[in-house]
């Protein structure tokens, strides 16, 4: 029977591989991987997959099942792709989410014709490729937040919150990648099954040592936003607290005169200052004077 025909009626194990695909909701990563797959999986993967049971690492007696949300730290998607592997001792499978994971799992996958690698070997080239961009992103991540906190701590921070929690979202994100994939090299590089070689453990525990990296880089570029949150705060309680503080110095100034007006708005008989020709000159000189004694008093107490 043809491909094609087995997608109409499934059977054989060919249509169950198919059925477990499309119950995913992966139809495309499915065709994607069965252009590339000789049907003789395990008969467990089919169950295992068809039942949703996808944790980030399976090793089983002959093969492994690894599966993980991928992240692409080059563009500006924050949507994750997963991905699932199958290895055994003589395939290596990829099934992606979506084209942005396929894509880049093929050109992770790449090996040229004058190199003879193994499936395990190959596994691991996968993880570096995907993995090569990464350092130089949480560079990126590093100086663009401590560029943050010399704006913040200088005053030059309008609209920074917007900013913060990107960085945040951005960090989770990050956190939540690289914990599992360091769950993943724990299990590679501890082998249950045998199914990799001595050298190519070393390769996934060193890769399981760079994870760590990450994640204390993460971590400490997460305790910077949280300070620089903080710091931001801070600012903009004082700016609230400079405001405040015009706000009472205005205040504390125009209230005598609101006494004094309203003391000659009154309008009784016996007021002498009502008929006497300089009143008006000795209000005004004494409003003066009132302002300034104020203004000179807040200035000693550094309030202006």
């Amino acid at each position: 029977m043809s491909f094609f025909e087995n997608t109409r009626k499934p059977v054989g194990l060919g249509g169950k591989i198919m059925v477990a695909m499309m119950n995913l909701g992966h139809s495309p990563v499915a065709r994607w991987g069965l252009r590339f797959l000789e049907l003789t999986l395990d008969a467990k993967v089919l169950d295992y997959i068809h039942e949703g049971q996808i944790e980030a690492f399976e090793g089983f007696e002959d093969f492994d099942l690894i599966a993980f949300d991928w992240y692409d730290v080059r563009s500006e998607r924050t949507a994750a792709s997963q991905m699932l592997l199958y290895l055994d001792r003589e395939d290596l499978f990829v099934f992606c989410e979506d084209d942005a994971a396929e894509d880049a799992a093929q050109a992770a996958l790449l090996v040229p014709e004058e190199e003879a690698l193994s499936n395990e070997q190959v596994l691991h080239r996968f993880f570096v490729r995907l993995l090569r961009e990464d350092m130089a992103h949480l560079d990126r991540l590093e100086a663009d937040i401590s560029d943050g906190e010399t704006e913040v701590l200088t005053g030059a921070h309008e609209a920074y919150l917007d900013r913060i929690i990107a960085w945040r979202q951005e960090l989770l994100r990050l956190k939540r990648y690289y914990e599992q994939l360091d769950s993943i090299f724990d299990e590679l590089a501890e082998n249950d099954n045998s199914l990799l070689g001595k050298q190519n453990t070393r390769r996934f525990a060193n890769l399981g040592n760079r994870m760590e990296r990450y994640l204390n880089a993460v971590q400490s570029l997460r305790e910077s936003v949280a300070q620089l949150r903080e710091a931001y705060q801070s600012q903009l309680s004082i700016q609230q607290n400079d405001l405040m503080k015009i706000f009472t110095v205005v205040t504390a100034v125009f209230l005598p005169l609101t006494l004094l007006v309203g003391w000659y708005g009154m309008n009784f008989v016996g007021m002498p200052e009502l008929h006497w020709k300089y009143g008006y000159p000795a209000v005004i000189l004494v409003s003066v004077g009132i302002v300034a004694a104020l203004v000179i008093y807040f200035k000693k107490k550094k309030w202006l």
